[in-house]
C-alpha cells in the first residue's frame, strides 16, 4: 500500500469500496476504463447557470462594481487621495475612497497640485526666538519635551484622520486665553515637517488674530475678504515651505460669524480643497462659549480639537462644549495645556 493511501481526504474525493493501492494492469482491464466517460457539458444556457447568474447579480451589491483606478498622489495621513469636499461635509467625510498604500502605486507627487501650490505667494520664516514668558515654537524646539508632546499629538490626529477619511480640523478653546492658536501653529509646524504632504493653517479667529504675530509675518490681506471671494487664493494664501501653506489677518473683525454663515465661505473653501488638495487643514477659530463662531463654521469641518487651560478650564465648561457639539460634529479630544505644576511633578517621578 503507498503511503497516500493513510492519508484523510478533506476533499471527499475518494470512492467507497475503492483500493488505496494503484494496480496499472487491474486499471487497464477495468471495463469501466475501456472507453472515456462522456460527461454533459454545463452551458451559459444551461437552466443552472442562469440560476446562478441570476443569484451573484442580486446579491453584488452596486458599488461592488469595478471602478477605473487612479494612479495619482496618495496621502501618506489618510492612505487615499487627499480629500476633496463635496458640499455636505457628513456624506463627504464618509464618502472617501481610503487606498491601502500598500497596495496602490505611489507617485512622488502630483502635478496638478505642485502647480497650484507653486502659486501661492512665498514667504520667508524669520528665525525669531522665544522672548521670556512667550510660547515656543517647536521648530526652534525640537529638543524638548513641548516638541514631542506635539508629534506625539500629530500622530494621534494622523491616525484619526487616516482612519475616517478626514481631513478639516477646527481648534478651539472653551474661553479665550487656553492656548488654541499656540497648539494650533505648533501642530502644523509639526504636521509639515511630514515629507510629501500638504499642511494649511488658516487663522479663523477674526475677532483675536494671533497666528500672524506668533509667527512674527506679516499678512497677505483679511481672511474676510478672502472668504467672500473679494480676494483671489493664490493672492491671500502664503506658501511657508513647501509643505505648509498660511491663511494670516491681522485686523479683528466683530462680524466674523455672518462671514462664517455665508454660503460663499464654504464655496470658497471648497475651492481651495480642490484646487490644493491639502492633506489637512487646521483652522485656528475663536472660543466655543464666548461667541458663536465655531456653530457657523462646523458644517465646514470634520472634527473638533478642544484645547484646555489645566489652570483655568473648568470640568463645566468642558461639558457645556461636548452638549455644544454633540451630534453636529465629533468631537476628536481634549488637549490639556498649561497643567498644574504639581501634576507635572508627579508626572515626572
Amino acid at each position: 500500500m503507498n503511503d497516500l493511501s493513510l492519508r484523510c481526504d478533506p476533499f471527499g474525493t475518494r470512492v467507497q469500496g475503492e483500493s488505496d493501492d494503484f494496480d496499472s494492469e487491474r486499471q487497464m482491464n477495468d471495463p469501466r476504463k475501456s472507453a472515456p466517460e462522456s460527461k454533459p457539458r454545463l452551458t451559459r444556457d444551461s437552466p443552472w447557470a442562469r440560476a446562478l447568474a441570476g443569484m451573484v447579480a442580486q446579491a453584488a451589491p452596486p458599488e461592488a462594481v469595478a471602478q477605473p483606478v487612479s494612479h495619482h498622489l496618495i496621502s501618506p495621513f489618510t492612505g487615499g487621495h487627499p480629500a476633496q469636499h463635496p458640499p455636505e461635509r457628513r456624506s463627504r467625510s464618509r464618502d472617501i475612497a481610503l487606498r491601502s498604500l500598500f497596495h496602490e502605486p505611489v507617485e512622488i507627487e502630483q502635478p496638478a497640485r505642485t502647480e497650484a501650490w507653486g502659486q501661492l505667494t512665498p514667504v520667508m520664516p524669520r528665525a525669531k526666538r522665544r522672548a521670556p514668558g512667550a510660547a515656543p515654537l517647536i521648530d526652534h524646539y525640537r529638543d524638548t519635551k513641548v516638541a514631542d508632546a506635539f508629534d506625539l499629538l500629530r500622530t494621534r490626529l494622523v491616525h484619526t484622520i487616516r482612519k475616517n477619511g478626514w481631513s478639516r480640523i477646527a481648534i478651539a478653546s472653551p474661553v479665550r486665553g487656553c492656548g488654541s492658536t499656540f497648539t494650533a501653529v505648533n501642530l502644523a509646524m509639526s504636521l509639515a515637517r511630514v515629507p510629501g504632504t500638504r499642511t494649511i493653517l488658516i487663522d479663523m479667529n477674526q475677532r483675536d488674530p494671533g497666528i500672524a504675530e506668533a509667527l512674527d509675518l506679516q499678512t497677505n490681506g483679511e481672511i474676510r475678504n478672502f472668504l467672500t471671494a473679494q480676494v483671489p487664493l493664490a493672492d491671500y494664501l502664503q506658501r511657508y515651505s513647501d509643505t505648509l501653506a498660511l491663511g494670516l489677518t491681522a485686523e479683528p473683525f466683530r462680524d466674523s460669524a455672518e462671514v462664517l454663515h455665508d454660503r460663499r465661505t464654504g464655496q470658497v473653501l471648497d475651492d481651495m480643497q480642490a484646487r490644493l488638495v491639502p492633506d489637512v487643514v487646521l483652522y485656528d477659530m475663536p472660543s466655543v462659549l464666548d461667541h458663536d463662531d465655531l456653530g457657523a463654521f462646523l458644517p465646514q469641518v470634520d472634527g473638533v480639537l478642544l484645547i484646555a487651560d489645566g489652570t483655568r478650564t473648568t470640568a463645566r465648561q468642558i461639558t457645556d462644549c461636548e452638549r455644544m457639539l454633540a451630534d453636529q460634529c465629533p468631537l476628536l479630544g481634549v488637549i490639556l495645556n498649561r497643567a498644574r505644576q504639581p501634576i507635572l511633578k508627579r508626572n515626572d517621578r
